[in-house]
């Protein structure tokens, strides 16, 4: 825990901030919203719980004052400390245990999903929930639960090492479960998934009413990321069944969840949000901080600007610029961003793929730039490859910057750019090509599309209006205005077959 501690004033809302991967410890689109709401509500009492890789990470971005703290719960350090029960209350564990991990094979047993997970909260609390899942008997729940004939994992024929992984990935997934109780205020969840436990846990608990803001799809992104997975059929069905019911259970619980486009929303109504509890929110930027961006260079260039991953598809960029340099032999394509940890093999990839291509003399990889409206300058079109976004930022910027661009069809990326660029399809370097030749060779095009983005954020995507609805918001919620029901009282919060009467309607 660090950062300031003042107490909030009377009547200030209290707004705890949950964040994965994120701010305040790592740079990108959604610590740029993060930290563009906290420093544009000095009136709101935040304080961030940020779940991490390690928990050695440094900041990158200062909190201001009103943080009164930031706490981290590292997901891939040493375990946490603590002793798993034994005997009796070992074997009730293990009983329960059974039940959630069934939750996520069986469909037909997907109520056990929400008493189980709070069961489990409940062991993280005592700090047994991690000792207790790296017991023989856990693993052993696994593997008898797997060769159930009657699941598909059983035909996989899943080993003993498969348990040992799953189980250990699931210990890592659940432990943001053991994160500061929160009993008062409003949670914030900047994504779905593991951000969301806490929050899960404060409105179980305590009646915190919790709001789920959707950058991107975060179930959307799990499933696109198990295609990489190296893990066996049996390891993938238990986490992508853990993620799926997570995000129903998030959906189900939020007092509103506020997608950033109306193809969020789409995802978030079939996953299980009530459409009266869903309100789209566009991300904004300062038109004043990100003027027009000045003259083109004088080379042909496509510029990109994000963090190297494999959901930005730098590869189908890097194929389409092989087909670009066919028709236009002087052009270059720089990439601006930093390789995240985990991401140096794909990056890697991606350079290696331009030396095949024989385009490797014309691709810049040129790190993290100190201002990113130089990378949006640096081209004479911003490019955007991704398999998955939400309401992208680094388009809305180029946009404000009056660049022209050339964008995947994916997340809200139609509803940004309206008639003010090219939108392609994902995974389609051809069609990439196409749209990237046809700006390159028709500068009246470019100035024109670069003009109306820029007029088009002014009128519809500025800061201002993100901050103003989020700071009312803040304070429905905090009044209880709008929500999904008060605090249960005690009786309901703890019987078990109340529970498990509200699991099976979950959904």
């Amino acid at each position: 825990m660090y950062g300031p501690s003042a107490e909030p004033s009377p009547g200030t809302p209290s707004v705890t901030l949950l964040t994965e991967g994120t701010y305040p410890h790592g740079h990108g689109g959604v610590s740029v919203w993060c930290d563009q709401m906290v420093r544009g509500m000095p009136d709101v009492d935040f304080r961030v719980v940020a779940v991490t890789a390690t928990g050695r990470e440094a900041p990158v971005w200062e909190v201001p004052a009103h943080v009164r703290a930031v706490h981290t719960v590292p997901m891939w350090g040493p375990p946490p400390s603590g002793r798993a029960p034994r005997g009796r209350t070992l074997r009730r564990f293990l009983t329960r245990l059974e039940g959630f991990l069934t939750a996520l094979l069986d469909p037909g047993q997907e109520h056990l999903f929400t008493a189980g997970l709070h069961d489990l909260a409940d062991h993280a609390d005592r700090g047994e929930l991690s000792p207790a899942l790296r017991t023989e008997g856990a693993v052993r729940a696994l593997v008898h639960l797997w060769n159930r004939p009657a699941l598909p994992t059983a035909a996989a024929r899943p080993t003993l090492h498969d348990a040992l992984t799953a189980i250990d990935l699931l210990e890592h997934a659940l432990r943001p479960l053991a994160a500061p109780p929160v009993v008062d205020g409003v949670t914030h969840a900047v994504s779905g998934g593991l951000a969301t436990l806490p929050a899960l846990v404060a409105h179980r608990r305590h009646g915190v009413p919790f709001l789920l803001t959707e950058h991107g799809v975060y179930l959307r992104e799990r499933y696109l990321g198990s295609r990489a997975d190296p893990h066996r059929w049996p390891v993938k069905a238990l986490m992508l069944g853990f993620f799926r019911l997570l995000a129903r259970e998030g959906y189900r619980c939020a007092a509103l969840v506020t997608p950033g486009n109306r193809y969020n929303r789409r995802w978030e109504e079939h996953g299980g949000a009530p459409p009266e509890r869903i309100r789209t929110v566009y991300n904004g930027v300062d038109p004043a901080a990100f003027p027009p961006a000045g003259p083109e260079p004088e080379t042909p260039t496509l510029s990109w600007a994000g963090r190297i991953d494999p959901i930005k598809d730098l590869a189908t960029l890097v194929r389409a610029f092989a087909l670009v340099r066919k028709e236009v032999p002087e052009a270059r394509l720089r990439i601006f961003g930093g390789t995240p940890r985990g991401a140096e093999g794909y990056r890697a990839e991606v350079a290696e793929l331009a030396a095949e291509l024989g385009v490797g003399d014309g691709v810049a990889f040129e790190g993290r730039v100190e201002d990113i409206r130089d990378a949006y300058a640096a081209g004479n079109v911003v490019m955007l490859s991704s398999v998955s976004e939400g309401f992208p930022f680094t388009l809305i910027e180029a946009m404000s910057c009056g660049r022209a661009t050339v964008s995947t069809d994916v997340g809200g990326v139609r509803e940004a750019v309206g008639e003010c660029g090219l939108v392609v399809p994902p995974r389609d370097p051809e069609a990439m090509a196409r749209a990237a030749l046809r700006l390159l060779g028709d500068a009246g095009t470019r100035a024109r599309m670069g003009e109306g983005a820029r007029l088009r954020v002014i009128e519809q995507f500025t800061l201002r209006q993100t901050i103003g609805a989020f700071r009312d918001i803040y304070h429905e919620l905090a009044a209880g205005r709008t929500g999904a029901g008060g605090r249960p009282d005690r009786a309901e919060r703890t019987h078990p077959l109340v529970l498990a009467r509200a699991a099976g309607g979950a959904g």
